[in-house]
């Protein structure tokens, strides 16, 4: 397996702690879990989302709405209801 280190603030720590309590995983599995996550919602898309940095991981990671859109309801049948009322 091959490792990776990453820093992070206190802050963002004490967040991590507190989401990985609450799902009752370690530090480390929460940070992996996150990451698989994120890979898999990241492989179901066409292209990775263009956004204006530097950096292509920024890109991937970010919390844009790029995802897959929910259908639109349909205006005819809002019509319909309305006429047999």
């Amino acid at each position: 397996m091959t490792k990776i280190t990453i820093t992070l603030d206190d802050e963002e720590i004490e967040v991590l702690e507190k989401r990985a309590k609450k799902n009752i995983f370690s530090l480390t599995e929460q940070v992996e879990d996150i990451i698989r996550r994120s890979c898999v919602n990241s492989s179901k898309k066409t292209t990775v989302p263009k956004v204006n940095c530097d950096d292509k991981l920024v890109g991937i990671f970010s919390r844009q709405k790029t995802g897959k859109q929910p259908k639109k309801k349909e205006k005819k049948k809002k019509a319909k209801r309305k006429k047999k009322k």
